[in-house]
This record gives structure tokens, sequence and C-alpha cells, in this order.
């Protein structure tokens, strides 16, 4: 199976934080899933750790690395991840979670998210 992971979802699992549910830890930790972080996520990181909304503490190097180490796969965004995000309804207003919807809907993804307001999109296969 293809999972795709939202931003809190792979920075949970990273930190070991308990927010992250079971389910969702036992499907990254399955080797037999095929796991995906979007480079939207690395991108709003970036971001988010630069104007200290976040504290990543290891380097966006380091972050790869360790990404990589746990056979999970960074998805660029694709042409057709744009035009998907083009049909979006305006129900969630994030434009990095917009983009992760449209990838999780494009790659035919499972999207692993704690965002409730993802599962309001109906070709939207939400877990958590």
């Amino acid at each position: 199976m293809n999972y795709l992971l939202d931003t809190h979802t792979f920075l949970w699992f990273f930190e070991g934080n308990t927010n992250l549910s079971k389910k969702a830890k036992t499907i990254i930790e399955n080797p037999k899933n095929i796991n995906f972080v979007s480079i939207a996520s690395i991108w709003e990181v970036a971001i988010k750790t630069k104007l200290g909304k976040i504290k990543l503490g290891i380097s966006l190097e380091d972050l790869k690395t360790e990404i990589l180490k746990n056979n999970i796969e960074i998805l660029p965004l694709d042409f057709e991840h744009i035009i998907e995000l083009s049909t979006l309804d305006d129900l969630h207003r994030d434009p990095f979670d917009r983009i992760i919807i449209s990838q999780a809907i494009s790659e035919n993804c499972f999207l692993i998210s704690k965002d409730s307001m993802i599962g309001n999109y109906k070709k939207v296969k939400l877990i958590w």
C-alpha cells in the first residue's frame, strides 16, 4: 500500500511523539508499505522553522537523512498535482495541506493525518 504522511505525521514519527496514533506508527514502520513525504511538507517545515513556529532540533540536511534512512520517499510536486489542486473545493484554507491533499488524490495514496478537515474531501482516503 502507498501512504502519504502529512507534515505533522512525519514530524511526530521522527520525534517519537505520543500524539502519533498507534495505527499510523504501525503503518509507517511496516516495511511492506511504501511511505511518502511531500516536498511541500519539507518546504513547510523550512518556512515554519525559520519563522520560529516550530523547533526542528536538527538541520534540514539531517532531516533528509532521517527521511531516507526510514525508507520514506520524498514525493516531488508534479503538474498533475497542481491540476488536481485546481479542482479542490475550498474546504481547507492551508495551502500546504491543499497541495498534500492533491498529491494524495493524484498518486492514489492513503493520507495519514490527524487533520479532520481533510476528511471533508470525498476523494481523499484518510487514515489516523
